[in-house]
């Protein structure tokens, strides 16, 4: 890790933790409770540094890369939204349009853009990351997102699911179908063209919204088909084929997937995207991804199962590397410098008209 990596984290961890968090009472500021930081993360910056805040930085900026990895991405996060939070305006993200309950739980909602005037917009529904056990609409996506695609006449749509442990993958996978079918029931009303819809997903997203594209029966499950989607877009995903996924992955994220996949392998299979890839499929797909060993490899084999089995699939590659990079095509996705956004808007004018 070099010096900046170290000193990002060592300033979002003072950021998000003060030393009444830290004591584990009653978390107050900075992010509402909502979003403060997991526990289990807490519980690994004071085993490494304590709980002194004069001491935190440096101890931080020495130590690390001994965090795991799900603990120094959740600080890089809400370091920069802290950060975009604080730049007088610059970055904010646009306040949604209206924010919809699909379901009774209480994460079964989604915030909503709509073009003003917009009569028949077509619809880009965005899936959240967070290891299928946290993340919220609110912050898993990128601030420039909701922006850019309504200046492409696009409706936009973020939204959250139940998560694991208390809910399953299968269950997630549902309720991604389910928002859509909430969504496209009301099309007219909200000023959405139900005939021209993507799903789009980054992370733990960007596999749901694989398994929903190449599994019809989570669509059927709510009335809906293949028919009814004109392309998935998957941002920087890996557990295309879950199995490989745990076999290639390290100490810390392996308990991840495991209690999201489970360790029996029928089960692990269904939820493979790639397994799940042949005839039918959704029609097309777009498959971005950064230099992840994983995330390449997957993104391929992905590619090469939808080619066969009809469906349309491009594979397009950019920098970065790591979690950083992983969580860089997220947060900037949609700002127009950005080497993925015109392949991304090159693709939607194709598939949405």
């Amino acid at each position: 890790m070099n010096t900046a990596a170290k000193a990002l984290l060592a300033a979002g961890a003072l950021a998000v933790l003060a030393s009444p968090i830290l004591a584990q009472q009653r978390a107050r500021g900075g992010f509402g409770g909502g979003d403060r930081l997991p526990q289990s993360c807490r519980a690994e910056i004071v085993k490494l540094c304590g709980t002194d805040r004069a001491q935190m930085r440096s101890c931080l900026a020495e130590k690390a890369s001994q965090l795991s990895e799900e603990c120094r991405g959740e600080l890089r996060s809400r370091f920069e939204g802290r950060r975009g939070g604080r730049d007088g305006g610059a970055g904010k993200q646009l306040a949604p349009t209206q924010t919809l309950a699909y379901g009774n739980d209480s994460l079964q909602a989604l915030d909503l853009w709509v073009p003003e005037g917009a009569k028949n917009a077509p619809l880009v529904l965005f899936v959240h990351g967070g290891g299928w056990k946290r993340g919220s609409k609110n912050n898993a996506m990128g601030r420039a997102m909701p922006a850019h695609m309504l200046a492409q006449g696009y409706a936009f749509a973020s939204v959250d699911y139940r998560l694991v442990p208390r809910n399953t993958v299968e269950e997630q996978a549902s309720d991604v179908a389910a928002a859509l079918a909430y969504l496209l029931e009301r099309a007219d009303s909200l000023g959405i063209d139900r005939s021209r819809v993507v799903l789009t997903g980054h992370s733990a997203g960007a596999h749901l919204v694989a398994l929903v594209g190449t599994d019809e029966r989570y669509l059927k499950s709510v009335g809906l088909s293949f028919a009814d989607i004109d392309g998935v877009m998957p941002n920087d995903g890996a557990a295309y084929d879950v199995a490989a996924q745990i076999e290639g992955a390290g100490p810390m994220m392996l308990e991840t997937y495991k209690q999201a996949f489970g360790t029996e392998p029928g089960r692990q299979k269904a939820l493979s995207p790639i397994w799940q890839a042949g005839a039918p499929n959704a029609p097309a797909f777009l498959l971005l991804h950064v230099q992840r060993p994983d995330a390449v490899a997957q993104s391929a084999r992905l590619a090469e199962a939808l080619k066969q089995a009809g469906s349309q699939a491009e594979v397009a590659g950019f920098p970065g590397e790591g979690l950083r990079g992983h969580m860089e095509i997220n947060r900037k996705l949609g700002e127009p410098d950005y080497p993925a956004t015109p392949v991304m808007d090159a693709w939607l004018k194709k598939v949405l008209g």
